[in-house]
């Protein structure tokens, strides 16, 4: 699920976060293994075959930490930050939206956007942003309740737009992976996407489709976000060995996201990151 999608789904629990269930939270990190929170079937992010990009930056962090990798696996919805970390299930949300206050977020590993999905011999396959006149009329996938969506009705293109839901259980229902099959089908021009999810999908896809980030795309909400780890509020301790891992790790983490088809933006989200710092 897309960073927007976890804030939304987890707003719920915001009074858990209170009072004394936030006492001595640094006592609870396991010493012992390497506790991650995670969705089973949250793909191409978490799968609880390993298969998933996040999954294979946990196993990065576990051997970095020498402590093993064990998982508490609960789906990405209304419930999931109460029902993991705050009932010391686990101890880290591999993959948060920097600053969401349900959780105290690390420094940030990666920044990612929305991102344009064509079929490769569309003529909108060289669309690079949402104010595009050649959209008028052309049929939109988007994920319902996303900044994308926002920004499609201040670009009056509602009127042929299709929603896909946003909050469903991954375990029986995938609106991404159905977006793009109605968009291979010519049931769709074109869709947008989360980048984190639409960048490894199109990939998986081979030649078929093309895929753009929407970089620099004007107004608002904004369509990049950061992307950090989650621990419970408190945890300064375990929040600063993990920001000091982060670090170490820059490169296998980017090489890793990059490999599974992640766009990658710099802090800003101004311009693509490079492929080697300069």
């Amino acid at each position: 699920m897309p960073a927007w999608g976890r804030i939304a789904s987890l707003l719920a629990c915001v009074g858990a976060l209170a009072g004394p269930a936030n006492a001595q939270l640094t006592d609870l990190v396991s010493r012992t293994s390497f506790r991650v929170c995670a969705d089973p079937a949250n793909a191409p992010m978490s799968v609880d075959d390993g298969s998933g990009f996040e999954n294979r930056i946990a196993e990065l962090f576990s051997q970095k930490l020498g402590r093993p990798l064990e998982y508490f696996w609960f789906p990405m919805a209304q419930g999931f930050v109460r029902r993991t970390l705050l009932e010391n299930r686990c101890d880290v949300i591999i993959g948060f939206a920097q600053g969401d206050e349900l959780v105290l977020s690390t420094n940030a590993y990666y920044t990612s956007t929305h991102v344009l999905v064509t079929r490769a011999d569309s003529d909108l396959a060289d669309v690079t942003t949402l104010t595009d006149p050649r959209l008028k009329g052309r049929q939109i996938g988007v994920i319902a309740g996303s900044p994308a969506a926002s920004h499609l009705a201040d670009n009056d293109l509602l009127a042929t737009t299709e929603g896909y839901r946003l909050m469903v259980d991954r375990r029986v229902e995938s609106p991404n992976q159905q977006m793009l099959a109605d968009l291979v089908a010519g049931d769709l021009d074109i869709a947008v996407m989360w980048g984190p999810i639409g960048g490894p999908l199109v990939k998986q896809a081979g030649t078929q489709l093309k895929l753009t980030p929407l970089v620099g795309e004007p107004g608002s909400p904004r369509l990049f976000y950061r992307i950090s780890m989650g621990v419970r509020n408190g945890e300064d301790v375990w929040k600063r060995e993990l920001n000091s891992t982060i670090r170490a790790l820059q490169p296998e983490i980017d090489a890793i996201l990059r490999d599974a088809g992640v766009p990658l933006l710099n802090d800003m989200g101004t311009a693509l990151k490079p492929e080697t710092a300069p």
